[in-house]
């Protein structure tokens, strides 16, 4: 089992910037991807970003300059910087790992954006 708690959201003023992080525990070893998702309300979970066990990031071209994944072995944990947040950006957001084809979830983290 791998178990995964986000913290770091809030509100924010357009522009702004928040960092969102995932603390992993459990058993994370063979974990070979973070990923970072968000879903709005009345909207499907989209996908943010990726981080594989290389280091190698990937994001959605609408995140894309704007949010920064990375993490931090030591410390089993994973962050989302997020800069020139935009209303659009609000959102429930999660982090999931995947481990052997199976993916588990964070409860989430809201971050609102205010125009």
């Amino acid at each position: 089992q791998v178990q995964l708690v986000e913290s770091g959201g809030g509100l924010v003023q357009a522009g702004g910037s928040l960092r969102l992080s995932c603390a992993v525990s459990g058993s994370i070893f063979s974990i070979n991807a973070m990923g970072w998702f968000r879903q709005a309300p009345g909207k499907q979970r989209e996908w943010v970003a990726s981080i594989g066990s290389s280091g190698r990031t990937t994001y959605a071209g609408y995140v894309k300059g704007r949010f920064t994944n990375s993490n931090d072995n030591a410390k089993n944990t994973v962050y989302l910087q997020m800069n020139s947040l935009k209303p659009e950006d609000t959102a429930v957001y999660y982090c999931c790992g995947t481990k052997l084809g199976e993916n588990y979830w964070g409860q989430g983290t809201q971050v609102t954006v205010s125009s």
